[in-house]
């Protein structure tokens, strides 16, 4: 390709993609999807990535599904090209970008500015925390294009938002400001737009420079908490604190509070 449409930078344990489409405010592209397909299971693996950050270039997150695409397949008429069955397993396959960015050992962080729309709100909200700049507006978008939803984003903003909110935005498309976002849940903050990049990058260094052994049991234990029971709740958060209870990391956190200094943490 003459211009990568993912880009990947790692830098003292923090890694950011960034969505490389800005003039089509990072709408995707299968090459896009394909991309995130490849470095999203090699970010899990990575033992130096900390924390991933995913962002898009220029003006906007990610304006979900590249719509001028769509119209001029569509344009071929509905007697060519794939089945609705091939179509439906090569979305199905697409998707797993949710659920990695929702699964990933490592905290996820979505920095956001200008439009996150349709899959790109989706993707947005499987990430454990959401920072916006004051320009991010935020729309389910699929009822404007007489589409009923993908990317797993009825699931997540179901979870974040509640039942009777999710289905107001998915029936109506409404779009959401920074500020309603951050009102509603949907956002962890809202910074100004010089502001973000900092912002973002100091907690995902801070997440980075903790004790990631403990991160990655923390994430499955809020990830249970979404499906499971209180019990089954209590029996995973029984095995990982013994788990993390025997990590290097903890001793020296432990060695740390009684010399009362802060703990160096090695992510072992």
């Amino acid at each position: 390709m003459s211009e990568e449409v993912v880009l990947e930078k790692l830098e003292n344990g923090v890694m950011t993609l960034t969505l490389n489409r800005p003039e089509s405010l990072n709408a995707l592209s299968q090459e896009m999807m394909d991309a995130l397909l490849e470095k999203l299971p090699a970010a899990a693996a990575n033992s130096e990535v900390g924390a991933l950050v995913l962002t898009g270039a220029g003006r906007g997150f990610c304006a979900g599904g590249d719509v001028k695409n769509m119209a001029s397949r569509n344009a071929g008429g509905s007697g060519s090209g794939p089945s609705m069955e091939d179509r439906a397993r090569s979305l199905r396959e697409s998707m797993e970008i949710s659920r990695f960015l929702h699964e990933l050992p490592m905290p996820v962080i979505a920095m956001i500015k200008g439009p996150a729309a349709g899959a790109g709100l989706a993707m947005a909200l499987a990430c454990d925390i959401r920072i916006a700049a004051e320009s991010a507006v935020f729309t389910t978008a699929f009822a404007r294009v007489g589409f009923s939803g993908d990317f797993g984003g009825s699931y997540f903003l179901t979870k974040i938002l509640g039942t009777a909110k999710a289905r107001e935005l998915y029936y109506t498309a409404a779009r959401v400001n920074a500020t309603q976002a951050l009102e509603l849940g949907m956002v962890n903050h809202v910074v100004s737009e010089e502001n973000l990049d900092n912002f973002t990058l100091e907690m995902a260094q801070n997440i980075a420079n903790g004790p990631r052994v403990a991160h990655h049991y923390m994430k499955k234990n809020l990830n249970a908490a979404e499906w499971g029971t209180l019990e089954q709740v209590f029996d995973m958060e029984a095995w990982h604190m013994t788990r993390t209870g025997m990590t290097e990391d903890h001793r020296e956190a432990a060695r740390a509070f009684v010399e009362k200094r802060d703990p160096v943490f090695k992510g072992r």
